[in-house]
């Protein structure tokens, strides 16, 4: 088996291993970017019409060799239509220096561990949806993760404030002119609030739950974030995460699901 491995190192050069690191660095990052949204599924199905070409062509299947290869030879101009917002993205993210400060960031098989003095305030959070709870005080929060939520961020009003308690009851107090909307949450600071989301069309949903609770699920959906809702008419707290409705959870559960989702000690 190694003699049958042999031909395939004859004339590697250095450089040549430095360009398929590079080349897998780079779908890695674009992979990050896609991740958690429906644009996944879109690369995951030009990447099966891709292998199924090079398949039936290996295998000298003329007819499914020219219907896919003219497929494929339109593919790239499909590719920076579909993908113009994930693709403007991985070019900033490239020309950022500060990319690579992520806590725990994996290439390939190796985790890299980056400087990182961000965490996430799960307290104040918790106890802001704790005492909305008892209010009746409606709320949706959401928590962006790898997904950056900027087109959502763009439709309400730019914060970026420190996470406090006082600051989350305020703003979705019933006369506030912010509470109507979502708050969005990225790297540790309130973005944005009274911000517009995706409604969800799942069906599946129960047939009592309002708009806040459609939009948790719509943005879950569509990115990698996590969505909390606080009914205003039963004060109960629902989780929602790849486009699941979770209700009636516990602010002692939110606070596990917070750390789990964080990796947070505790």
């Amino acid at each position: 088996m190694p003699e049958l491995l042999i031909p395939l190192f004859i004339g590697l050069r250095l450089l040549d291993i430095i360009d398929i690191l590079l080349v897998a660095l780079m779908l890695y990052e674009l992979y990050n970017l896609v991740k958690g949204t429906a644009a996944i599924n879109i690369l995951l199905g030009i990447i099966a019409v891709f292998l199924a070409w090079r398949l039936v062509r290996v295998l000298e299947m003329e007819l499914l060799t020219e219907i896919l290869g003219a497929f494929i030879s339109v593919g790239f101009i499909a590719l920076i239509v579909v993908f113009q917002p994930e693709i403007r993205k991985f070019l900033l993210l490239l020309g950022t220096p500060t990319f690579i400060r992520k806590k725990h960031r994996r290439f390939l098989f190796w985790r890299i561990r980056y400087s990182n003095d961000e965490n996430l305030s799960i307290d104040p959070i918790v106890q802001a949806c704790h005492k909305m709870a008892n209010s009746k005080t409606g709320a949706l929060i959401v928590i962006g993760k790898v997904n950056e939520l900027e087109e959502q961020i763009n439709t309400g009003e730019i914060l970026d404030a420190r996470i406090s308690e006082q600051l989350i009851e305020n703003i979705f107090y019933k006369n506030s002119p912010l509470h109507d909307g979502a708050m969005i949450i990225m790297n540790d600071k309130i973005r944005a609030a009274s911000c517009i989301l995706p409604v969800s069309k799942n069906e599946n949903l129960p047939v009592h739950v309002g708009l806040r609770h459609r939009s948790a699920v719509g943005i879950t959906e569509k990115s990698d974030a996590i969505a909390i809702v606080v009914s205003e008419q039963t004060g109960k707290i629902s989780w929602s995460k790849g486009g699941e409705l979770n209700q009636n959870i516990q602010p002692s559960r939110l606070k596990t699901l917070l750390e789990e989702e964080f990796n947070l000690e505790k």
